[in-house]
């Protein structure tokens, strides 16, 4: 069955009763959710199952991302941000940390393990490989070249194995309307997408799951004020990942 487009509002309706730890003092405004101040028991009830998911909320990433990797023995940390643009469709971006996606091996592995959640979720599973300039610009830089042709090594690799991929160059604004998931060249450029989308331009950040581990945790900006779609998404995600 092909996946479908969806909005933040497909995410928000009909949510499956979950129990969802949060990284704040007070979240009396969520109900159902379980508030907790300190990273290190947020994690460990993940990872003991008193909890089905859990949700960054403001804690600091400088201190709850290393105990993630710590007590799930992560080598790296795998996140994929789900965007709503203003006017369009929910929409995948990765890598979004500046320090992930900066092989075309790591950029594999998150457009495989995107894909997989993302047809879970019931979504449309088209992968956009984005590069530092059009294909047009070869020889301007080496920098733009290797962005250029690690492009087209990934999408032939995802294409030999069934993925519909394709390389979007640097036109991110076809890309958000014609894929579900979109492959920026590194971790940087990935984390400027999601700030210039979100921040200036108004989109939707429902939360970036992290993909490499079989429990749901949800990253979220420490700038978000509301966090009713990311509970609701963690949610949407402990029924999907069982």
């Amino acid at each position: 069955m092909m996946g479908v487009h969806m909005h933040s509002f497909d995410i928000l309706k009909n949510v499956p009763d979950a129990k969802v730890g949060i990284g704040m003092k007070n979240c009396t405004e969520y109900p159902g959710a379980i508030a907790y101040n300190d990273p290190v028991s947020l994690i460990c009830d993940l990872k003991k199952g008193k909890i089905d998911a859990a949700v960054r909320g403001d804690m600091s990433s400088s201190e709850l991302l290393p105990i993630l990797k710590r007590e799930f023995s992560l080598k790296e940390i795998q996140r994929t941000v789900l965007l709503e643009p203003v006017g369009k469709k929910l929409v995948f971006i990765a890598p979004v940390g500046i320090d992930e996606g900066w092989t075309v091996e790591q950029k594999y592995e998150l457009s495989v393990n995107s894909a997989e959640l993302m047809k879970r979720m019931g979504m449309g599973t088209r992968i956009a490989i984005m590069s530092g300039g059009r294909n047009a610009d070869l020889g301007r830089s080496k920098e733009v070249d290797r962005t250029i042709n690690d492009a087209d090594v990934l999408v032939k690799r995802l294409v030999s194995e069934g993925y519909d991929a394709y390389c979007s160059e640097i036109l991110i604004e076809n890309a958000v309307d014609d894929a579900d998931l979109i492959i920026a060249p590194d971790g940087i450029s990935g984390n400027l997408l999601f700030r210039s989308l979100h921040f200036l331009g108004g989109a939707k950040a429902l939360g970036a799951p992290v993909l490499n581990m079989k429990k749901v945790f949800v990253d979220t900006s420490r700038a978000k004020i509301d966090y009713t779609d990311s509970i609701a998404l963690a949610k949407r995600l402990s029924e999907v990942r069982k």
